[in-house]
């Protein structure tokens, strides 16, 4: 016991994350570029460059890691959610036909992975995030749109779905009011699923095939757009970014100068937080590096 105290004394100055804030020390909120209709479904691929969509302007937009902002896809199916995967494909929520797309990040080729399910329409996919082993699980709202030439809700629940490696589709979870923000831990073995309107966000624990066992209660605050850190803290956004740690505790507010939609981890170091939010794209440097 004698060797316990000197190196409980030697790290006794360095701050944990349960009495710290996650951004940097003085970190102020940076407007990097603005104009937009409307931001959302912020994405990084391995190389730390973020993608996001304008989802009324039909463009998804690329932030470099030079800094500079860049039109990536013309005519992008309305794209709203986005997540890069493992092999660096950029997966899209294409609300025009309320389709779920993957894309070539360096030929720009679409591949469309869902129509439908079980006949219809679904009613128009809004956030998406990939497994490392390849699956991927999307939500679908109903967020009706004045472009859509279709009925009412064409599926009866609105729900959570799993797209799996052999390219089936099932719904999961339909046993909430709108599901919106999805987002896996970094070690792949617990989903975080959003019902904005509920006010409540769920996790669950994925299995070894995609499937996921019962939801629990996460905590009392729904979102729109979702990421983790390698911390495993919960970035949610709502008025601000709120920032809660594995257990649900809120450690964290991020004030954004207009409501935010959506979060990811960018920048070569993937220390910088980029912000959807609105008609303008925020980031603010951190002092945690994104889940990888």
């Amino acid at each position: 016991m004698k060797h316990l105290l000197p190196l409980m004394l030697l790290f006794s100055g360095i701050p944990t994350l349960d009495s710290a804030e996650v951004t940097a020390p003085g970190a102020k909120m940076v407007q990097v570029g603005t104009g937009y209709s409307f931001t959302e479904g912020p994405a990084v691929d391995k190389d730390g460059n973020v993608y996001f969509t304008d989802q009324p302007g039909n463009v998804i937009w690329v932030w470099t890691t030079d800094g500079k902002l860049n039109v990536f896809l013309e005519n992008a199916g309305r794209s709203n959610g986005l997540y890069v995967d493992a092999n660096n494909y950029l997966w899209a929520c294409a609300d025009a036909k309320n389709e779920l797309w993957k894309i070539d990040l360096k030929t720009k080729k679409i591949e469309v992975l869902v129509r439908e399910f079980e006949g219809k329409l679904l009613n128009g996919p809004n956030d998406v995030w990939v497994h490392p082993k390849g699956f991927a699980y999307f939500t679908d709202p109903l967020y009706k749109r004045p472009y859509w030439n279709r009925g009412p809700q064409e599926q009866k629940n609105r729900g959570l779905y799993l797209f799996s490696t052999d390219k089936k589709l099932a719904q999961v979870d339909g046993d909430f009011v709108q599901p919106n923000g999805v987002v896996g831990s970094a070690d792949g073995k617990t989903l975080y699923v959003a019902d904005i309107n509920a006010g409540k966000t769920y996790s669950y624990p994925i299995g070894a095939d995609g499937t996921v066992g019962k939801r629990s209660l996460f905590c009392t605050s729904g979102s729109d757009g979702m990421t983790v850190d390698s911390e495993g803290n919960v970035y949610l956004t709502s008025a601000k970014v709120l920032v809660f740690d594995k257990s649900g505790k809120k450690i964290q507010e991020i004030a954004v100068p207009e409501r935010p939609a959506n979060v990811c981890f960018g920048g070569k170091d993937r220390k910088t937080l980029f912000i959807t939010a609105r008609k303008g794209f925020y980031s603010i440097e951190m002092a945690v590096s994104g889940a990888k």
